[in-house]
């Protein structure tokens, strides 16, 4: 995970199937979740803003490099709540007393505000830990059943390190175009809620270097993200995927297909990406019941004969991350 950087987590299983996408192909769901429980990996409000997987190693250091972005994009909705500044701060230093005996779900936390005289459910609630994780106090605990929790950051990562201002700017940099490069400026502030007076800083640092295409200025550092061996291959991208929601200009991966509208919740809905040739060539749909995993790919065009045997072997390597078999149907083909 340190080699991207962060991985947006807002839907925590397919999160960790783009982990497991880009680790060996040994890498299992249970040896993820071992990993997030233990606390090696964290799950926090660190960009743009919404739920990403950082490692515990760079939680702070990047926090305080991002952190503020985050906060002048939530101010807006803490204002129209009525959260203002002295409160979000007085909730903060509530959860981290409270956090001294354990780790907490948010309805937990929800109930040690209400005893110090704070009343907040829902969004309101979502907001105040939000605002805690942004200053460093709280983040991801390890799971209680299916239930999340939060724990004290100190206690979670007590050796994250800070580091001076460009310094962090380097790193992030670095990472991001070694790991999503060639990618452009924009991609880069959009990914990281960075000024583009900051990414240009840091692009300087690293000596980045500059390929052109198309009229428009790609920027990369090192050889780029690795390649995988054999050629063109076929994926199965879980939904919000860095290859896909990490870039704002995406002329190069158009993803229509993967928006859909949503009649039950209003806007757009996405969806997982089918992958052939680095281009979205469908989408996917996952049903997972006791022991029994299902699996309907619904294609935008004919596959070919190799790509069907392709799909197959990523349909196989999807088990082998569950831990257990999945049936493939696919929608529209013909023999």
């Amino acid at each position: 995970m340190s080699w991207l950087g962060a991985v947006q987590a807002q839907e925590f299983g397919p999160a960790k199937w783009a982990l497991g996408l880009r680790l060996p192909e040994t890498t299992t769901e249970a040896a993820l979740d071992r990993s997030f429980d233990a606390g090696r990996i964290l799950r926090t409000h660190v960009m743009r803003p919404t739920w990403h997987f950082v490692s515990a190693a760079d939680i702070r250091w990047m926090l305080e490099l991002t952190a503020p972005h985050v906060h002048q994009v939530l101010s807006h909705y803490c204002r129209k709540l009525g959260l203002d500044d002295a409160l979000r701060t007085r909730a903060a230093a509530v959860f981290e007393r409270a956090l001294d005996g354990g780790p907490l779900t948010r309805s937990e936390l929800g109930a040690h505000l209400v005893r110090a005289g704070i009343t907040a459910k829902g969004v309101p609630l979502a907001m105040l830990t939000i605002h805690a994780e942004l200053e460093a106090v709280i983040c991801s605990g390890p799971r209680r059943g299916k239930e999340f929790t939060y724990a004290q950051l100190a206690i979670r990562a007590p050796r994250a390190a800070r580091l001076p201002r460009d310094e962090a700017l380097s790193k992030l940099t670095r990472r991001y175009f070694r790991s999503h490069g060639p990618a452009t400026i924009r991609d880069f502030v959009w990914w990281s809620g960075l000024k583009t007076a900051d990414v240009k800083r840091g692009l300087e640092i690293n000596r980045a270097k500059t390929v052109d295409f198309g009229g428009t200025t790609y920027w990369k550092i090192g050889d780029g993200p690795r390649q995988p061996p054999g050629g063109p291959r076929v994926d199965l991208l879980p939904i919000y995927d860095e290859y896909l929601v990490s870039y704002r200009d995406r002329h190069a991966v158009p993803h229509g297909p993967m928006v859909v509208a949503s009649r039950s919740h209003g806007g757009v809905r996405f969806q997982h990406a089918l992958i052939a040739a680095g281009q979205v060539a469908g989408t996917w749909r996952v049903t997972r019941t006791a022991g029994r995993v299902s699996l309907d790919v619904f294609p935008l065009r004919k596959l070919t004969r190799i790509e069907r045997t392709q799909l197959g072997q990523a349909v196989e390597r999807y088990g082998g991350f569950l831990g257990m078999p999945v049936s493939l149907k696919v929608w529209g083909q013909t023999p």
